[in-house]
């Protein structure tokens, strides 16, 4: 089973862009670099980080880069600005010059490269010296709740659900994973920082029928599944879910930052 897809920005904005907006902002925040650099944000997808890196830390410009045509397609038609571009790039094999940026980010994505050790490498050699590389991922073990209900229903009712459960797949995805890879990539002056939303669905079904967009890990792994299964994990998660007395669902959702200078 292909454990991931990522082909259509409108549906991956829908399913994780808006918490992947909420997210950027706060990491910015946190961030706090000076204006005026270069920036570059790897696994871009659909140009969230990027717009919020233009909105907020007035960079001189801004490249994003992903491996989905779809994505990029998709970010050059909604997230345009004249200090922005947008390529198609695998993030273990960058096609720029070594110290061609200021700082490098990637929002949500490290663990989705094959190979994040090769992929942190790839964002020191293209960062100049003193230059800063930081990222952020879900908490998928236990902070992502949105994401920690829906694998707990799966799994209690398809045994195949384990494996592709985010928190199970993605080691790098705490604290210790993204300290030592960040070490491992010889990264200096190592901060982590705590991200934390609330991801408010103003209904059950504004939660549900994101999963049904096939973009993502989890909605891919739900669109291979049977007709039994999907309504199983739909009623076990209607009847789990906390509901407001306004229908609405809200939890909260953490995600791990990490940041780092290139010596």
């Amino acid at each position: 089973m292909k454990m991931d897809r990522w082909t259509s920005g409108s549906h991956y904005d829908q399913w994780m862009g808006r918490w992947s907006r909420l997210l950027a902002q706060e990491f910015l925040k946190w961030l706090d670099v000076p204006a005026g650099l270069r920036w570059i944000d790897v696994c871009c997808g659909s140009g969230i980080v990027t717009a919020a890196i233009v909105e907020r830390s007035a960079p001189a410009s801004v490249v994003g880069v992903d491996v989905s045509v779809e994505q990029i397609n998709f970010a050059r038609q909604r997230r345009a600005h004249p200090n922005v571009a947008f390529e198609t790039a695998d993030a273990m094999n960058l096609p720029f010059a070594g110290a061609s940026f200021d700082v490098a980010v990637c929002g949500l994505g490290l663990n989705y490269i094959p190979d994040p050790a090769r992929g942190l490498e790839e964002f020191c050699r293209v960062i100049r010296p003193g230059g800063t590389v930081a990222v952020y991922v879900w908490d998928y073990a236990k902070g992502a709740r949105f994401l920690r209900e829906f694998w707990d229903a799966a799994i209690a009712l398809d045994a195949d659900a384990a494996a592709a459960d985010q928190a199970r797949r993605f080691p790098i995805c705490t604290p210790e994973g993204l300290r030592g890879a960040f070490k491992q990539a010889g990264l200096e002056d190592l901060t982590l920082h705590t991200l934390e939303i609330v991801t408010r669905f103003g209904s059950f079904d504004d939660y549900w029928e994101p999963l049904l967009t096939g973009q993502g890990s989890a909605p891919n792994y739900l669109a291979t599944r049977n007709k039994k299964i999907k309504e199983g994990i739909r009623e076990r998660l209607r009847a789990a879910l906390p509901v407001n007395a306004q229908g609405a669902i809200e939890l909260p959702a953490r995600a791990w930052a990490i940041r780092g200078r290139r010596p």
